[in-house]
């Protein structure tokens, strides 16, 4: 028997196919069902130390409606770190007021510090520019739900892969699925190193490539990022690269692509797809996004034990 209770998920190499299904298939229940208030007295405390706007809301929403409460911030300049307080000290006193931790971080390995230093359960809510598991169990969610399936199906990954956590997080999860997959991405944006050899030691097929005219004949899914402006030290290389890759209904239009072919971005999007793209048939991450609920509902049940 699957069980998740007391888990931390702090990347998605440490969960398992099996448990991904299990994850998968209790949102789905979550979502046809409806909430039930089964974290009644329980409270979380989200720990925003970066801007978010889906993650944070999408959590605390399920948390409440799970009957749950939720304390926390979402600005770092309202926090003793601008004191000096180390995230240590700050996670060690907070887990003192709540059952579980949703912790975002700007610095990578730092949902893992936070891990090792409190006995509650913590949900990695995307740290750096490493992982971000919770939003690939959305990613996940979604492409079952809009393909019918996660076997052998070719993926897309366009966009900033140095620094875009979703799609570090997502490529290791569709590992377990037989997926090929492509890397679409200037020379300077391309998935590090280290990520390609994890993949290669799972004998996964991919390809890299900057042009999407090359591969979009072969794509089932095509996920989508932002150029992250945030990350870069260097304005000047920011520029170099913003808008290089720019969907929209006319691009589309133009590409030689599968019918049935469906587009995700974890957003917020900035100018590599026009709103011109929202109405077609290839547009599901407004869904994604919706998506974020049943499946946080199912984390935060399922690691407080609510659900077995």
């Amino acid at each position: 028997m699957i069980s998740l209770k007391n888990k931390d998920i702090i990347s998605i190499l440490d969960v398992t196919k099996e448990e991904i299904l299990y994850i998968l298939d209790i949102s789905k229940r979550m979502e046809e069902e409806g909430s039930s208030e089964i974290l009644n007295g329980k409270v979380l405390a989200n720990l925003f130390f970066e801007p978010s706007t889906r993650t944070r809301i999408s959590f605390e929403t399920a948390m409440k409606r799970l009957g749950g409460q939720v304390v926390g911030f979402d600005e770092l300049g309202t926090t003793s770190t601008v004191k000096g307080e180390s995230l240590r000290d700050s996670v060690k006193i907070i887990e003192g007021y709540c059952d579980i931790i949703v912790l975002r971080h700007f610095l990578e390995g730092a949902s893992r510090l936070t891990a090792d230093s409190v006995t509650i359960p913590v949900i990695n809510a995307g740290d750096g520019a490493s992982q971000h598991p919770t939003q690939t169990f959305v990613d996940l969610y979604t492409i079952k739900k809009v393909k019918g399936e996660l076997e052998n199906l070719s993926i897309g990954f366009l966009g900033d892969l140095k620094y875009g956590r979703t799609a570090h997080s997502l490529a290791y999860a569709m590992s377990n699925f037989g997926a090929e997959m492509y890397f679409i991405s200037p020379p300077s944006l391309r998935i590090p190193k280290d990520y390609l050899e994890e993949l290669e030691s799972r004998n996964v097929t991919y390809h890299e490539v900057e042009s999407l005219n090359e591969v979009s004949s072969k794509l089932d899914i095509l996920y989508c990022t932002r150029i992250q402006k945030e990350r870069f030290s260097d304005p000047v290389e920011y520029e170099k690269v913003r808008g290089i890759y720019k969907l929209s209904k006319p691009v589309m239009d133009e590409l030689d692509v599968k019918e049935d072919l469906k587009i995700l971005h974890p957003l917020p999007r900035v100018d590599e797809m026009d709103e011109s793209l929202d109405d077609t048939s290839y547009a599901v991450y407004f869904q994604q996004a919706h998506s974020g609920i049943p499946v946080r509902e199912t984390l935060l049940a399922t690691v407080l034990g609510a659900i077995q």
